[in-house]
């Protein structure tokens, strides 16, 4: 399929092309932006711009919905919504320039991999959290505040309140397990660094799981857009257009019920796996502090209790562990009482020690 087919497919027309002085302007000031941002990932500025300043960069109208600009691997190429500003443009651009550093792509100019996202497979996977991690890290870059927002009827505070907040708020809950550095290394390089981290403090499954649920976020996402694009075409409010309002209503309601899934199983991978390794007072402490501060990343709807039941059942379970810790040779020599071969042999002993006494008597 050409690129052209591609574009009219997704309802993309070129208007015009961006001259050299503003494609190398945006290049240089995102090449800037990026390695003044993350002094870790050791980025040359210089390479950064002669490699920004290959792409390609297009005006063109689009439907209503998408995102204001797009990057498209086949042609390398970035293709900005006409209504957006020119001054604008470089804002928008630093998402697509971020796909655009860390595709992977095979002799053929197949795409392999895209940072957390891979493309080598039968299915596409990690699709959503890949764009959680690009819109993540460009919200890092713009400097943008976090803001309580409500999408989908669920609550959270997120630092992309305009695009991707679900997503991003879910990279962010993993990355307080995992630390930011990682997720910047594996999203730019496109490597498995965050996500062997991430298993190692969970388990393998919950990654797949979050992985799963967040890639159907996204999804559904898209289809609401869809769907969205087919209720304005209609002039008045009809039948066709409640149906397809109402399939938007359960697409809305399966984001949110993804979106807690996603959220309850990445807690109960963790802390539950965190909870068996604690082995003194200080992890004990460091354990309690992690688990009340994740209370502040969490999102809820109206009937959402499992964090808070969650916290109340570890809270007590944490009462247990520390009285335990606390009174170590005590607790310990009781439950080891308690096992069968340990009483067997106790009992064998205070046969022989009363023995032993009446016979010395």
């Amino acid at each position: 399929m050409s690129i052209e087919s591609d574009l009219r497919k997704d309802g993309i027309k070129v208007v015009d092309i961006l001259d050299t002085m503003s494609v190398n302007k945006i290049a240089h000031n995102i090449a800037a932006k990026l390695c003044e941002t993350f002094p870790e990932l050791c980025f040359n500025e210089a390479d950064l711009f002669a490699k920004l300043s290959k792409l390609t960069m297009y005006r063109a109208t689009m439907p209503e919905g998408m995102a204001e600009a797009n990057y498209f691997y086949k042609n390398t190429s970035i293709y900005f919504n006409a209504k957006v500003a020119p001054e604008d443009m470089e804002e928008f651009a630093i998402h697509e320039c971020i796909h655009y550093i860390q595709e992977i792509k095979d002799k053929k100019n197949n795409l392999v991999r895209m940072g957390l996202c891979n493309f080598d497979s039968l299915k596409i996977v990690g699709m959503g959290l890949n764009e959680a991690a690009v819109q993540y890290i460009t919200s890092k870059v713009i400097g943008v505040k976090k803001e309580a927002v409500k999408y989908f009827g669920v609550s959270l505070e997120t630092i992309s309140p305009s695009y991707y907040p679900l997503e991003c708020n879910i990279i962010e809950q993993m990355t307080y397990i995992t630390g930011d550095s990682v997720l910047y290394d594996s999203t730019f390089t496109s490597n498995d660094k965050f996500k062997e981290a991430f298993i190692n403090a969970t388990s393998s499954k919950t990654y797949s799981d979050v992985e799963f649920f967040v890639d159907q976020i996204l999804e559904l996402e898209e289809d609401i857009i869809k769907l969205n694009n087919k209720i304005t075409s209609f002039d008045e409010r009809n039948s066709k257009v409640n149906k397809i309002a109402a399939k938007q209503d359960s697409y809305k309601a399966k984001i949110a019920e993804y979106y807690i899934k996603a959220q309850n199983t990445i807690i109960k991978g963790y802390f539950d796996k965190a909870f068996k390794a604690i082995s003194n007072l200080e992890e004990l402490d460091n354990y309690r502090k992690k688990l009340d501060h994740y209370g502040e990343f969490i999102g809820s709807t109206d009937d959402y209790t499992f964090f808070n039941d969650y916290y109340t059942e570890k809270m007590s379970e944490l009462e247990h562990k520390s009285n335990i810790l606390e009174n170590g040779g005590i607790e310990t020599a009781l439950e080891e009482i308690k096992k069968p071969n340990v009483v067997v042999s106790w009992f064998r002993a205070l046969k022989k020690f009363v023995t032993g006494e009446k016979l010395h008597n």
